[in-house]
């Protein structure tokens, strides 16, 4: 089976733990070197989702609060898990779609990421089943796969948007959000989060290194081009504060950022 056809059976995977599964088989076989690195399937334009959570549009979306009850935990380890389940199919459509493009490094890296992301909504999902819920009884977010439609056939603005926008957002906010949950004294969560922020640095990294192996290819200045991808296809606004630590650990300088930051604000170290 080419390494294409693994990952389009990631996106084909509705039910969550189906997903989940297909993933971690996809990622041991691509280790184990059974997959062939030809990329000659097409990846579907949506990827398959369960019957819940329900989704909504952002306007439409219950607010959750800042996680200082218990209920309004639970709705934000939901809202996280909805979070990494999408990043799922972000990962292996990335590795899929784009791979040809790159070498064989590149399908490394994002088989990798996928593997991360279903291992992260994998625990987060045994942690809503640990307060007698689980990932679906709530309803979840409509647009996170917007990103993912808007770049599917410019490699260069999907790695400018997804991960070294969208994933470095995870960097500046995860921090503070374990901290409230350790302060709640929710300490199983805190840990799960400190894990998932510890493999965002890596997903941002893989996201700055392989744009700027392909900007370096073409002879353009990375900080520059991603300026410019991003004002073309990122609907939002680069909010501070920005952990400007975790991002130069990832390679995400602030030169790529500030000149298109809200505020101009220099973040927090």
């Amino acid at each position: 089976m080419s390494i294409a056809a693994a990952c389009r059976a990631v996106l084909t995977a509705g039910d969550p733990m189906a997903k989940v599964k297909a993933a971690r088989a996809t990622a041991r076989a691509w280790r184990r070197g059974l997959l062939d690195h030809r990329f000659d399937v097409a990846m579907p334009e949506e990827p398959a989702r369960p019957d819940v959570p329900e989704l909504l549009p952002p306007n439409r979306m219950p607010k959750r609060g800042r996680g200082g009850s218990e209920k309004g935990r639970l709705a934000l380890i939901h809202a996280l898990a909805h979070i990494e389940f999408v990043a799922i199919d972000l990962a292996f459509d990335m590795a899929a779609r784009f791979g040809g493009e790159f070498p064989r490094g590149f399908v490394d890296d994002w088989i990798g990421v996928g593997a991360d992301e279903a291992m992260h909504h994998a625990l987060l999902e045994r942690r809503l089943r640990s307060f007698g819920s689980f990932y679906g009884a709530l309803p979840a977010h409509a647009g996170l796969w917007e990103a993912a439609g808007a770049t599917g056939h410019h490699a260069l603005a999907r790695l400018a948007v997804v991960p070294m926008v969208l994933e470095a957002r995870g960097l500046d906010v995860t921090p503070a959000t374990a901290a409230r949950f350790e302060a709640a004294g929710d300490r199983a969560t805190a840990r799960i989060l400190h894990r998932i922020y510890l493999d965002e640095i890596r997903h941002v990294s893989a996201g700055t290194r392989w744009f700027g192996w392909s900007c370096a290819t073409r002879d353009i200045n990375p900080a520059d081009h991603w300026q410019e991808l991003v004002s073309r296809f990122f609907r939002g606004a680069l909010k501070p504060p920005f952990n400007d630590s975790a991002r130069e650990a990832a390679g995400l300088t602030r030169d790529f950022y500030l000149p298109l930051a809200d505020g101009r604000s220099s973040g927090f170290s």
